[in-house]
């Protein structure tokens, strides 16, 4: 069958990577080990360019040299996302006695991979262009993408 794969790229990371050895995941060997008996048309990637931070200043030089590998694929399209920092209050789980009960801190989102994901899944369905879609993800945000094609 002539399939697409959707990838939420912060989701498999954070989600089955992040903390194991496999953090160069060949996306596309990945997709063929599954996915033996279909024909893989198109794999795509949805991602957010990270910023890194004093404590990890690499953080974005990984992420760009991962991404470069990426581009090398066949068949592989990375869509961009964004990413959007706010200051934040949270509670202290244990506050000092005399002290504050709770803190600011940066709150980081990576924003539009859920959206697009359920879009291109929609309109590449519409247009006719797979006969399966494999989405890798665990993001209940797609339900209704899902439901609908």
């Amino acid at each position: 069958m002539k399939t697409i794969v959707y990838v939420d790229g912060f989701n498999l990371y954070y989600g089955a990577v992040r903390g194991t050895p496999y953090k160069w995941l060949n996306i596309h060997k990945m997709c063929q080990l599954h996915l033996k008996k279909d024909h893989i048309i198109g794999i795509k990637y949805f991602t957010a360019k990270i910023v890194s931070r004093p404590d990890d200043p690499q953080k974005h030089i990984r992420q760009l040299v991962y991404l470069r590998a990426l581009e090398t694929l066949p068949n592989l399209e990375i869509i961009y996302c964004h990413f959007l920092s706010h200051l934040v209050k949270r509670q202290l789980a244990n506050p000092p006695i005399n002290g504050p009960r709770s803190v600011e801190v940066i709150k980081t989102e990576e924003k539009g991979s859920d959206v697009n994901i359920a879009v291109h899944l929609i309109h590449d369905g519409y247009q006719g262009k797979y006969d399966l879609a494999v989405i890798v993800s665990n993001d209940s945000d797609l339900l209704s993408a899902v439901q609908i094609v």
